[in-house]
């Protein structure tokens, strides 16, 4: 027994040794090489079943009744755009319902691995270790990895010094393809100490009770494998692009990742924010290096195995693009990467079904898929809603033209109700102006749409880098009086984690 006992603890030794030696194979191909139908590494292509039974059908219809194969095609159309509108309109009925928590004393609090994947941030990353220093979660049990390139001299110079006075470690990813945001996350996971791994991003400004917040929902569901906190931009009034970002962001986190939560469904996660059950982590096999939306991909790769996401009201603030050529560059790597993760997830479409059921297949649909599609049909959408508009002034529209306005309208509104419905749950100020000019912001995401095919063809795994610290604007986190948040981070009611707090950076 006493021999089984050093056995046991001769192993674990083992694997914090082996976590504190990071191996960048691993890192880069290990998803690839153990997994290869979930990594975005093999070659990328619609799924043949998407493609054959819908297309024969749509053939000899065609051949058969070309009237009716176009009634097929347009009724599909206004199905699926109306399940868009009524999600949207379900996100701004329900109210958004963290995940359940339970308070934890200090004492008993897991370790936590912060992870920060730098790369050309040397402006930003003083203020990073600032945002960071301000968490109120036990500096012991507080592991911070800022994860570099090795040919990023500039970063170095700077988060070295910041990270010595921070108490947090540096980690240098060895050069290697490819070279993304997920490799080097692999990279540091190996080398974390926490059993709960938080993922941050350069210019963040996290609520200094997200972490704690975090390990009370881990504590008090054994199935959660991963949080979502809602973030915001603090730079947000800045300009018009900043304004309408921050609106779209005030959906996403407010209203529409919530709703998905609310009934179970997979969680599109954004790329920062996320706290993650360790042991789930690893059990789906870390990010995908070749998907430059990660962290989309995992949450469904996380629902496929089993795991709960859930969202947390404490947020981030972060620093929106305030050029249109930067924001167009950030969509398009966006787009392209949940295309990717769609083409993905739909290799085996029937496994997807059986393990997330019908609700997770449509959430599929209804998100990823959606905002490709979305960015796509916008413009000539819009031409056509103008145009059917015009018919039905002239007396000649027939039904189909006519229920096709009617049900544009529908999703004009249903889109405002969610925008206004998230911008009031975020603290987010709404101007009149900001939404009648809302349309003019869809529209640029059509450039961004026909790059990221563009790239997904030639350059599926190029990273567009978004740069970071050129805003005017302060790096602030979300702010929460203190009746709102007691000592031990338990909420003692609902808080609108959006708010922001007028504190500069330390």
């Amino acid at each position: 027994m006493v021999d089984q006992r050093v056995d046991a603890t001769r192993s674990r030794a083992g694997k914090v040794a082996a976590r504190l030696t990071p191996d960048i194979e691993e890192a880069a191909y290990g998803l690839f090489r153990r997994r290869p139908l979930s990594s975005a590494g093999r070659r990328i292509a619609p799924p043949l079943v998407l493609l054959l039974a819908p297309g024969a059908f749509l053939t000899g219809l065609l051949v058969c009744a070309p009237a009716t194969t176009l009634s097929v095609l347009v009724a599909w159309l206004y199905f699926y755009i109306a399940a868009i509108s009524g999600v949207r309109l379900a996100a701004a009925l329900f109210p958004p319902r963290p995940a359940p928590r339970r308070d934890i004393p200090d004492d008993d609090l897991p370790m936590i691995s912060v992870i920060v994947a730098l790369y050309q941030e040397s402006e930003v990353v003083a203020g990073l270790c600032a945002a960071l220093r301000r968490s109120n979660y036990p500096r012991a049990k507080l592991d911070v990895i800022l994860v570099l390139e090795a040919d990023d001299a500039a970063t170095l110079e700077a988060a070295r010094p910041a990270a010595r006075r921070a108490g947090f470690r540096v980690l240098v990813a060895p050069h290697g393809e490819p070279r993304t945001k997920p490799r080097a996350l692999n990279y540091a996971l190996q080398a974390a100490r926490g059993d709960l791994v938080a993922v941050y991003d350069a210019e963040d400004a996290p609520h200094p009770y997200q972490l704690r917040a975090a390990a009370g929902s881990f504590a008090a569901d054994e199935a959660l494998g991963v949080v979502q906190a809602p973030l915001g931009w603090y730079n947000g009034a800045e300009n018009w692009l900043t304004r309408q970002f921050s609106l779209e962001y005030a959906a996403q986190f407010h209203a529409l990742l919530p709703l998905f939560a609310r009934f179970g469904a997979p969680l599109p996660l954004g790329g920062t924010s996320n706290v993650f059950r360790r042991s789930a982590l690893e059990a789906v096999g870390g990010w995908d290096p070749f998907n430059v939306t990660e962290d989309a991909d995992l949450g469904f790769r996380l629902a496929r195995n089993g795991w709960r996401a859930g969202i947390i009201a404490p947020g981030t603030g972060e620093e929106a693009p305030i050029h249109l050529s930067s924001w167009i560059g950030q969509r398009s790597r966006w787009l392209k990467g949940h295309l990717v993760t769609w083409l993905v997830q739909l290799r085996r479409p029937g496994e997807l079904w059986t393990a997330t059921g019908p609700l997770g297949f449509a959430t599929l649909q209804l998100t990823l898929l959606a905002n490709v599609f979305s960015a796509l049909v916008q413009a000539p959408g819009l031409a056509l809603w103008v145009a059917g508009c015009i018919s039905i002034g002239l007396g000649v529209a027939g039904p189909l033209t006519a229920l096709g306005v009617g049900l544009g309208l529908f999703a004009w509104l249903s889109a405002l109700a969610c925008l206004a419905a998230g911008a009031r749950r975020a603290g987010v100020q709404v101007r009149w102006l900001d939404l009648v000019s809302v349309n003019a912001y869809w529209l640029c995401q059509l450039p961004a749409a026909w790059r990221a095919l563009k790239e997904l063809r030639l350059r599926p795994y190029v990273w567009v880098k978004t740069r970071h610290g050129i805003s005017s604007r302060r790096r602030e986190a979300p702010h929460e009086s203190a009746h709102d948040v007691e000592l031990d981070g338990a909420e003692r009611r609902p808080v609108r984690s959006g708010r922001l707090a007028r504190q500069p950076a330390e």
